[in-house]
């Protein structure tokens, strides 16, 4: 008995998910409840466990895009941890020797060009991975249809014969008709007389492929034009021998032979290189994550009035209690006294006092928050990730500093889940990590605004008429200008660098 495993909802938001990598490999034994693969959205990564015990059949690559209910992969329960894998000569005996037996039922189903994204009004049908006439099971992939932003797979939405409407390279719009669907009961059987011998030689591939063999994907197609290769010289490794985009790039051009290399005589000797100097190019696959963030920063900056305004904070005073307290501190509580639970306690305070900073545009209506959720930014393995501390003002400082090390461990362990990076009144980023002297943060949508911490540097600065050397830094504010007036967003800072230099004022409200 086989069991069906399907992609699973991760999110109210989220429609589709790409395969990130497979933990095992098709034909492993697995058991259940063991991490098989992970999953990652645009927000997250997640982890897929094994739903049953048994032989696994990967139905997904690694890099396909699926949505949500769409089959990832089977589990052959009856499979035993001795079962043998059979070869590849008899697994491609089975399709050789196939008649179809199914009975048609009369029906014929339309297949139309799925909503594929809120702003997405037309794709272009790249690839037809099935020819017309041929049998298909239900959810097999069939097409690939591009839009402006991805590549999506089209799967049999029935069994039966496919009759293939729309041609490969058209430009259709959400809703046309794409192909038609016989449907049919039952699936094929093998031909009884057909051996398994028999159906092996005829499974050979003896110079004879399908549409798809040496096929390149149009992306695919890009890369090798680029690089002046043609895609006879690749050899493919998707679906029926397709050429994918990761065997463009991956494809190196052959030295030419002596016979095709023609004597040059240059005038001047070309310069040579030593030193482990190459020109080499490599391309990556944008993660969705990645893009994700790349789409919002650049509709952030398109969509708002953003300034940026700059203070300087003495930080002697804390680094002192932290240098008096530290020990005791983490003794007592196990966990470190940071600089973050004081940022993030005085910018609580001052978002209560100047609430518009705390507050964020819906339409034609500002909404005020009576909390402060503050986002913390998180450099992850796969990009930035902003988790998020709940009613921060309520907490504190033990709190704050055990909240942070909790989000930041899981960010960094790509752990996070959708609620914990979802919402969010107001965000911290510390580019004083990596060094960072000034920056102007980028709003963190749909917030109004965000506060930069920077690096502690020793300058010389003027405190009652006489010049000492203070630990500084500069913090940048940068604010939505429609919602948040100058008064209003410099005034904040100035609370934020008060409270920072005196951090007794936390402890005694005023």
């Amino acid at each position: 008995m086989s069991l069906e495993m399907k992609v699973p909802s991760v999110g109210e938001s989220i429609t589709e998910v790409t395969v990130s990598s497979w933990s095992k490999s098709d034909g492993d034994i697995v058991e259940m409840d063991e991490v098989i693969c992970e999953l990652e959205s645009d927000k997250a990564t997640f982890e897929v466990t094994a739903e049953a015990a048994g032989k696994l059949s990967i139905k997904a690559q690694e890099g396909d895009t699926l949505e949500i209910g769409a089959v990832l992969c089977e589990i052959d329960e009856s499979a035993s941890g001795g079962t043998s894998k059979p070869t590849e000569a008899k697994e491609a005996a089975v399709p050789a020797a196939v008649v179809s037996e199914a009975k048609a039922t009369g029906e014929v189903l339309e297949m139309k060009v799925p909503a594929v994204g809120e702003s997405i009004t037309e794709v272009t049908l790249s690839t037809w991975q099935k020819s017309d006439g041929d049998f298909v099971e239900l959810d097999e992939n069939i097409a690939e249809i591009e839009s402006d932003k991805a590549t999506f797979d089209l799967t049999a939405e029935a069994q039966g014969t496919l009759r293939i409407v729309a041609q490969e390279g058209d430009t259709l719009e959400i809703g046309a008709l794409i192909c038609k669907i016989e449907v049919m009961d039952g699936a094929p059987t093998p031909k009884a007389s057909a051996s398994v011998e028999s159906a092996t030689t005829t499974a050979e591939p003896s110079g004879s492929g399908s549409y798809a063999t040496g096929h390149a994907s149009p992306a695919a197609a890009k890369i090798l034009d680029e690089k002046g290769m043609s895609a006879a010289s690749v050899q493919g490794t998707g679906r029926d021998g397709r050429i994918t985009k990761e065997d463009a790039t991956n494809a190196q051009k052959s030295a030419p032979s002596a016979a095709e290399a023609k004597p040059a005589a240059p005038q001047f000797d070309a310069p040579t290189f030593g030193g482990g100097v190459t020109r080499e190019q490599r391309r990556e696959k944008m993660s969705s994550l990645r893009k994700t963030v790349a789409r919002r920063l650049v509709s952030v900056k398109n969509e708002t009035a953003m300034l940026t305004t700059f203070n300087e904070v003495n930080m002697k005073p804390i680094m002192d209690i932290r240098k008096k307290y530290k020990e005791e501190f983490k003794e007592k509580n196990e966990v470190g006294l940071g600089f973050m639970s004081f940022f993030t306690k005085a910018c609580c305070v001052a978002l209560q006092e100047w609430p518009a900073v705390n507050a964020m545009i819906d339409e034609n209506e500002t909404v005020y928050n009576d909390f402060c959720d503050i986002s913390i930014a998180v450099s992850a393995p796969k990009g930035l990730v902003v988790p998020v501390i709940r009613n921060a003002e309520s907490m504190n400082f033990v709190q704050i500093e055990k909240e942070v090390i909790r989000l930041a461990t899981k960010a960094r362990d790509n752990k996070l889940s959708i609620d914990e990076m979802q919402g969010g009144t107001f965000t911290l980023t510390n580019g004083g990590v990596f060094g960072s002297m000034m920056s102007t943060p980028i709003i963190n949508a749909p917030q109004s605004a965000i506060l930069g911490m920077h690096n502690i540097v020793q300058r010389a600065v003027v405190e009652n008429g006489e010049i000492v050397v203070r630990p500084m830094m500069y913090v940048a504010l940068s604010y939505d200008h429609r919602i948040i007036d100058g008064r209003e967003s410099v005034s904040f800072l100035v609370r934020v660098k008060q409270l920072l230099e005196d951090p007794t004022r936390l402890l005694l409200g005023v």
